[in-house]
Formats: structure tokens, sequence, C-alpha cells
């Protein structure tokens, strides 16, 4: 499960810090054992699950990671979530 009030910590802390591997990498040592993956946001794919965001941003989308089967997949659920997708936009995409 991951609460309403971590996805908005999160959101405040890349948007203070930018979203680069390094954030990622200290969202990952502070907020463990929340899993963080990094990617583009054009990455995702609608046939993937959900392809919406949990939250916008400056920036960046946020997405739920569902791993609780052997597969990860996204998911609309925080309280199935264990994991979170910082997708990066591209400058002209918000």
């Amino acid at each position: 499960m991951i609460s309403t009030e971590r996805l908005d910590q999160v959101v405040q802390i890349v948007e203070r810090a930018g979203l680069s591997e390094q954030t990622v990498g200290a969202l990952r040592e502070t907020l463990a054992p929340i899993h963080f993956t990094y990617c583009r946001d054009e990455d995702i794919g609608e046939g993937v699950g959900v392809a919406a965001p949990v939250r916008r941003a400056a920036g960046f989308n946020l997405y739920l990671v569902d791993g609780q089967a052997h597969c990860l997949r996204l998911t609309a659920d925080p309280d199935a979530a264990t994991g979170l997708v910082l997708a990066e936009l591209d400058h002209g995409a918000q």
C-alpha cells in the first residue's frame, strides 16, 4: 500500500530536486521498501495496464505498480501498489 500522503511527498521531493537518476536513487534509499522505476513517459504503453498516471506534475507523471504477484503491472489501486514509476515527460508534452 502506498498512501496518498506518500504520493504527495514523492511528487514534492521530485519537484524540488528534479527528476534524475540521483533523485530516484535517494528515494530508493529513503523510502524503502517502495520500489522506484525511472523511465520516459512515452515508454509507458497503453496495453500494459492502467494508462493514466496517478499524479501529473511539471516534467513527469507518477504511476502505481503492483508487484504482489510474480509479474509487475500498473495499477490504479494504491492499496495494491508496491512501487512507483517516475515517467519523465518530453519538454513539450505536458
